[in-house]
């Protein structure tokens, strides 16, 4: 079993401009989504899991995009790169199935 990293993934946070430093472009709450289990994310060599949102966000100057595994407090845990939204959304939907992002 994975670190879990949000008990309470439920209700995150207003939706911050910034995570990272990045601007955020869309947004999902995915507190009730449970992952397939076709990735398995890490950090520092530890399994985490029960992320409460995901945003889609790209830093001044980026071309492509970065998919953010947020908590509730809208705090990156952990991220993977793409080169742009759409792709960011097929590996969001790769690992949790069909999911609903907005625009911020």
């Amino acid at each position: 079993m994975g670190l879990i990293v949000n008990a309470d993934r439920t209700n995150p946070r207003p939706v911050p401009a910034l995570i990272d430093g990045a601007q955020v472009l869309r947004v999902a709450e995915i507190g009730d989504l449970a992952p397939i289990g076709r990735t398995r994310h890490t950090v520092a060599g530890t399994v985490v899991d029960g992320f409460a949102a995901l945003a889609i966000a790209r830093y001044d100057g980026g071309d492509g995009a970065y998919l953010f595994y947020c908590d509730a407090e809208w705090n990156c845990v952990t991220d993977t790169y793409h080169s742009d939204i759409a792709a960011a959304i097929e590996q969001a939907e790769f690992e949790f199935g069909p999911v609903r992002f907005t625009t911020p």
